[in-house]
């Protein structure tokens, strides 16, 4: 099994680095490693193609390995950041951050309100769910409420916007559509390391995760502080979720997906295994989407949330029809 694993990890890895390449070199004006010596050329290929690809990278393995974390918490394939509202409530503390206070008025300001902006919308939905979810045994009703929950966020978020002036609206509409391409170097030093510690943090949970996975009655029976277990899952899940949002806007369906893609191709249930599987199947996902996304036209990009959606949609079709494969 251990064999089996690495074979899978590095095949992940092979198709990683091919597809980030791709991502480098190929887009709306195709690059190649001779025309690096050109001042253009290369500021195009150092200030936005590497930051833009190293942002697939981070938010995609970061939200799958969120997605896994909350379908491992609340024991349900369906769970997932955006099903479960909080994007929505990061998508409005986001809208009030932006068009109510001006949030992107300048670096320094506009990208750390945005960002603990998000990061709070995350937290605070997620604490909501997990409070309904105390109080109900049936997942069902948990991601019913999830949904009804989206619902009431995204409506206040229109309130916000309805009221709010054409500048701001705009700037608000276009961050709504999800991209990896708005990043700077900057933003790469401050997403980066959260990305990588708080990802870095889930491998020291497989053991916690694997026993939770079957119930909390067990994960006790073994020693586990399930109720400290789950606070640092909200924790993790709300950070990454929040900081990826604030960044890329928010991105539909990766967190969702991979992780049931994952089960349904490499069929464990080892949490180390599924975590190592999913980031590297979410970055490949991601990279996957936002090639398509600059390869589509010459003339503009496509939003990355109607691609990721579009891939992320059959995933959850097939799971509706074959749940009992994958619970």
């Amino acid at each position: 099994m251990r064999n089996k694993f690495i074979i899978n990890v590095l095949l992940l890895l092979f198709v990683t680095g091919i597809l980030a390449s791709v991502n480098l070199f190929c887009g709306s004006i195709n690059i190649s490693p001779s025309d690096l010596h050109e001042e253009v050329v290369a500021d195009i290929f150092y200030n936005i193609r590497i930051p833009k690809t190293i942002t697939a990278i981070l938010a995609g393995g970061s939200l799958a390995v969120a997605g896994l974390l909350m379908q491992t918490l609340f024991r349900n394939p369906l769970a997932g950041p955006y099903v479960l509202g909080i994007s929505s409530g990061a998508g409005l503390f986001v809208a009030i951050a932006m068009i109510l206070f001006g949030g992107m008025t300048n670096y320094l300001v506009g990208k750390s309100l945005i960002s603990i902006a998000a990061i709070t919308g995350s937290l605070l939905v997620m604490f909501l769910v997990l409070f309904i979810s105390k109080r109900s045994r049936s997942n069902t009703t948990v991601l019913l409420v999830g949904i009804m929950l989206s619902q009431i966020l995204s409506a206040f978020q229109g309130l916000i916007e309805y009221v709010s002036n054409p500048v701001a609206l705009k700037s608000f509409v276009v961050w709504g559509m999800g991209s990896v391409s708005n990043t700077s170097n900057k933003d790469i030093f401050i997403l980066l390391p959260i990305c990588f510690v708080f990802c870095l943090a889930t491998l020291f949970l497989s053991k916690p995760l694997n026993a939770i996975l079957l119930n909390e009655t067990y994960a006790q029976n073994l020693g586990i502080n399930v109720s400290r277990l789950r606070s640092v899952i909200i924790l993790i899940t709300a950070v990454l979720t929040g900081v990826i949002t604030a960044f890329c806007g928010p991105i539909a369906f990766v967190g969702l997906s991979v992780p049931i893609a994952c089960r349904l191709l490499f069929k464990t249930s080892h949490q180390l295994h599924q975590i190592t599987y999913c980031f590297l199947f979410g970055v490949i996902t991601l990279l996957l989407c936002d090639s398509f996304c600059q390869v589509m036209s010459d003339s503009y990009v496509l939003p990355i949330n109607t691609m990721t959606t579009i891939l992320g949609s059959p995933v959850v079709i097939y799971l509706i029809f074959k749940s009992k494969t994958i619970s």
